[in-house]
């Protein structure tokens, strides 16, 4: 009830913000970009969607920066996947600078100065994520004509794909990688034991054995073999993680999540600018959830690279905890050091007497013509035992074989006397 001088004052509504930016069609080219990022190789999934729409609702679509990093927000989950979608965004929502900048990526001749080198591999994904299907061959042409020509241009595909580059490798290749990596066997190397074991007809006379069993026999001596026990061999995996190394970063990590499945001890390090312990996050059966929690934790992921102030962090606090037994370690690592203030050297070679054999791996070694001239490879060499590839399913493969072998103390790799002739050549032409 009013009284009759009452006055009633209208408020106007409040002027909403204009929405020209928006049009009808956003929501589907949310959907679409994210399922592109999808087949480029992100896990986003469905809720990923609806998280970029709402974002969107939330900002000024005429500002791209905003636009950019409210997607980005709610899809960049993993370190790695900045530079993927980066370029995939500027590429989609169409920015005619990078689509040219693009172009002459795809083109390995061409690429210019100062780009990045995972840009071609990551162009390749996106190109392909963006490519729709292959239309349908024309009836003129017969499947078996088509079959003759490939059969003639192509070697075998199995053997092909296990022995290309990561680098090079699409989307769906990497995922295929993956599975061929998860159901690799990698057998762990053993070391004898102090310990005998019944061994049939096989090893040495166990007199203890056979006296104990003369009464069973009735007076009646039979011989009782043993042979040594034993035991898998301590595996501590130390693995670089910095920009140099960040093609091959996920597929070792893989490769070091299949190796802890196995039975056996493997302790687990990253390292760029300092030294991280992830051997809790890959005891993990689901591999994607290991490296899911393997990028939370790490901090300094594709940064620069201290090699020898993380092997000195490692002998320092983890060398006596976990190299005992007669541990084998394996170093995965370009050996492009950029700390100029540590002794990789005495370092290395500190970490070299404290295991029973120091493996390196360097992806560096695809290349024909690599030469030992950086500083930290010339540092690192003259201590290890071996000096092998991993860049391929086929270089996986091989090192599984030389984990497995029950290599004698003081064994060195076939190679790596190649590798010191090298060294000490380049060493004299400086």
């Amino acid at each position: 009830m009013t009284t009759p001088n009452a006055t009633i004052i209208d408020f106007p509504a409040p002027r909403r913000r204009r929405v020209s930016w928006r049009g009808m069609k956003l929501a589907e080219n949310i959907t679409h970009f994210v399922r592109t990022l999808r087949r480029a190789g992100m896990a986003v999934g469905p809720a990923a969607v609806l998280d970029c729409v709402e974002a969107s609702r939330e900002i000024d679509l005429g500002n791209r920066d905003e636009f950019y990093h409210a997607l980005a927000s709610c899809l960049v989950k993993r370190p790695e996947d900045r530079l993927l979608f980066d370029r995939a965004f500027h590429i989609f929502w169409r920015n005619p600078r990078l689509m040219e900048k693009m172009r002459d990526l795809l083109l390995p001749t061409l690429a210019r100065e100062g780009e990045s080198e995972g840009a071609p591999a990551t162009a390749r994904r996106i190109e392909e994520a963006l490519r729709p299907d292959a239309p349908p061959p024309e009836s003129g042409i017969e499947d078996s004509e088509r079959v003759e020509i490939d059969m003639s241009m192509t070697s075998s595909a199995d053997e092909h794909f296990r022995g290309m580059d990561f680098q090079l490798m699409s989307a769906a290749e990497i995922a295929e990688a993956e599975q061929a990596i998860d159901m690799m066997r990698l057998p762990l190397p053993h070391r004898p034991s102090r310990r005998f074991r019944p061994h049939g007809s096989r090893g040495r006379l166990s007199f203890r054995q056979t006296l104990r069993r003369v009464t069973r026999n009735g007076g009646l001596a039979l011989p009782v073999r043993e042979a040594p026990r034993r035991h898998p061999r301590p595996l501590v995996v130390i693995c670089d993680i910095s920009g140099s190394m960040e093609r091959y970063s996920r597929m070792l990590l893989r490769f070091t999540h299949a190796l802890t499945q196995r039975r056996g001890t493997v302790h687990s390090f990253l390292f760029g600018t300092r030294l991280t312990n992830i051997s809790r996050q890959m005891q993990g059966r689901d591999p994607d959830a290991a490296l899911r929690n393997v990028s939370m934790l790490v901090e300094d992921w594709s940064g620069g690279t201290r090699i020898s102030s993380a092997v000195a962090s490692f002998n320092r606090d983890w060398s006596r905890r976990v190299l005992g037994q007669g541990a084998v370690v394996l170093l995965i690592t370009d050996g492009l050091d950029r700390d100029s203030d540590g002794n990789l050297g005495f370092e290395i070679e500190r970490l070299h007497k404290s295991c029973a054999r120091l493996i390196w791996l360097n992806p560096l070694l695809r290349f024909d013509g690599f030469e030992p001239r950086s500083t930290g490879i010339r540092q690192i060499l003259p201590h290890v035992d071996a000096f092998v590839p991993i860049h391929s399913l086929d270089s996986m493969a091989d090192l599984a074989g030389v984990l497995a072998a029950d290599l004698p103390a003081g064994w060195r790799h076939h190679d790596l006397d190649g590798w010191r002739d090298r060294l000490r050549a380049v060493q004299a032409e400086a």
